[in-house]
Formats: structure tokens, C-alpha cells, sequence
């Protein structure tokens, strides 16, 4: 009880709220009363390995180097981190036109990235230079449940998704692709269909809670935070949904200080959470599984990546 009334008491100022209550499959330590798992995220990267120029708005911030050295004092902090990205690794400076995506993946994969999620300018390239670039340098799965790869090079490279055990606790973790039509030229996209990422996420979600029996399903999104005209967005998705508790996006680059909140079908909150572009900022959300109450519980925090 004095746990929970913490919990409400500073939620105003750091974001923690109570998820739900869901069945946690086991614990490695049994005098453990809770466990935290630590998620880190980035997005919409654009093949940014060095900080903002002092031009721009976002003068100094950014650049893998600096990123490396926060993951690597959080890491240091923190027992159980993941680590994703939402997509649009690709395409924005010399190093893509030059190297053609692969200092990006080498240093992701250095980095210590666990799942990615495919963005539109991640086929800037063709399929063919990304599944080249992945299979000789990623060290880290790519997750895209809408996209259907089926007799492209890509079958069988990216899966639906993936989950992480981490100490008892699953973690269920799938990606979403954008409509590629007016993003993607089509020889580009390369024979891929895409499916309708609401029915898919849906399907995807019961699975991961109900058979795979995941306590947090998570979504890596490159549907955009809020799209115009009414396109499909986190924004939209979200409410939709029943069993997706994080999505993770991507796309709009939008920079937010604290992740938004969107009631799902049922009534429950699903955290939405954007960390800008360019590696300017870190998304961090750290989660804890209450043992006892069997709640799920969570702070977040905008990590500025600078020197």
C-alpha cells in the first residue's frame, strides 16, 4: 500500500502511473518483491553520426559517440535495459550517400541495439542493399509484423516479433511499417505488400499477451505520431487496440518531453513515446513489476544526448 500511494504521489512530476494487473510468468530471485527493466529508444536516426552542426537549432546535440557514453553509464546503473529504434536509420548525410548504410549499422550494433522496426527511408537504398547491410553487420533483430516479405530477398530476414525473457518477465516486442504508397517508389519496395497495420497490431497483441503470455507488449511504430488528412497514426492506432501497453514511434520527428497516454478499447492506458530524430535525445521508460500486487508500473524521462 505505501508503494502505491508513492507511486500516485509523484506521478504528477515523473509520469508513473499503475498499467494494469497481469500474470508475470515466474521470478529468478523469489525474495525479490519487484523487478525493473529499463527501455531505451531512438528514431528516425537519418544517418546522423555526429552531433548538429552549430547552424542548427539542435547545435551540439546528438552524434553516436555521445549516445554510446550515456547507454554505456546507464547501463552501468540499470541491471535489465533493452534497446530499440523506430526506423529511418537511413538517408540524410554523406556517410549513407557514401557508405550506404553501413558505419550506421556497424555502430547500432556496437551500440548494443536488441530490435529495430523498418522506416520509408530505410529502403532509400533498395531491399537489396538493406538485407546486404543487416546480414553482414547487424547484431540486432528487425521486427515488421505489417509488411509481408514474402518472395523478396527480405522473407525470412525480418520477422513479426520477438520476445525478451528477462528474469521470468516476457517482453513481446513487433513493428509496424507506414502505407509505403506515395513514401516508397515501388521498385523500391520491392514486391512487398503492405497490410493493414490495425488489424495486424491487433492480432499480433492478443497473440504476444494471451498465448506467448507477455506481461508488456510492446510497439516499434514508423506510423508517425500524428499524420495529416486522417493517415493512420500512433495517435490512432492506439485507441483501436486491447493489448499493446507501449508504442514506441517514429517518423514525425516529434520531440516529447513526456510520453502521451491513450485510453485502448478497454479502458487502459497505452503509452505513446517519440524521441525526436537525429539522435538528438534518448526515450527512456523505466518499468516495475510489482511481485505482490502483480501492477505494472512505469517513469519515463527525455534523455538530451549531448557532450
Amino acid at each position: 500500500m505505501n508503494r502505491r500511494l508513492f507511486l500516485q504521489h509523484i506521478a504528477g512530476v515523473s509520469g508513473a502511473v499503475a498499467l494494469g494487473s497481469w500474470p508475470l510468468e515466474s521470478w529468478a530471485d523469489n525474495a525479490a518483491t519487484d523487478l525493473k527493466i529499463t527501455i531505451l529508444h531512438t528514431n528516425d536516426q537519418h544517418s546522423r553520426l555526429e552531433p548538429f552542426p552549430k547552424t542548427d537549432r539542435l547545435a551540439g546535440r546528438g552524434g553516436v559517440v555521445n549516445r554510446a557514453r550515456i547507454l554505456s553509464k546507464i547501463r552501468a546503473e540499470e541491471a535489465n535495459v533493452l534497446l530499440f529504434d523506430a526506423g529511418d536509420i537511413f538517408q540524410g548525410t554523406p556517410y549513407f550517400n557514401f557508405y550506404k548504410g553501413r558505419p550506421e549499422i556497424e555502430l547500432m550494433s556496437q551500440m548494443g541495439y536488441d530490435a529495430v522496426t523498418m522506416g520509408n527511408h530505410d529502403f532509400d537504398g533498395g531491399l537489396d542493399l538493406y538485407v546486404k547491410q543487416i546480414k553482414e553487420h547487424a547484431k540486432f533483430s528487425v521486427l515488421v509484423a505489417n509488411y509481408d516479405f514474402s518472395n523478396t530477398v527480405m522473407e525470412g530476414l525480418a520477422q513479426p516479433y520477438k520476445i525478451f525473457k528477462i528474469k521470468g518477465v516476457r517482453i513481446g516486442v513487433f513493428g509496424l511499417g507506414i502505407n509505403p504508397q506515395g513514401l516508397i517508389p515501388e521498385k523500391l519496395f520491392g514486391g512487398t505488400k503492405y497490410l493493414d497495420p490495425v488489424k495486424v497490431a491487433n492480432e499480433t497483441a492478443a497473440m504476444l499477451r494471451n498465448e506467448k503470455k507477455c506481461s508488456l507488449v510492446v510497439c516499434l511504430s514508423h506510423l508517425g505520431y500524428k499524420m495529416s488528412g486522417g493517415e493512420m497514426s500512433d495517435l490512432l492506432l492506439a485507441p483501436q487496440t486491447q493489448h499493446i501497453d507501449l508504442i514506441i514511434g517514429g517518423h514525425t520527428h516529434t520531440f516529447l518531453n513526456e510520453p502521451t497516454l491513450v485510453k485502448n478499447q478497454v479502458g487502459k492506458p497505452v503509452i505513446i513515446n517519440q524521441a525526436g530524430w537525429g539522435g538528438a535525445s534518448l526515450g527512456r521508460l523505466d518499468f516495475t513489476f510489482d511481485r505482490i500486487s502483480k501492477k505494472v508500473f512505469f517513469q519515463s524521462q527525455a534523455v538530451s544526448v549531448n557532450s
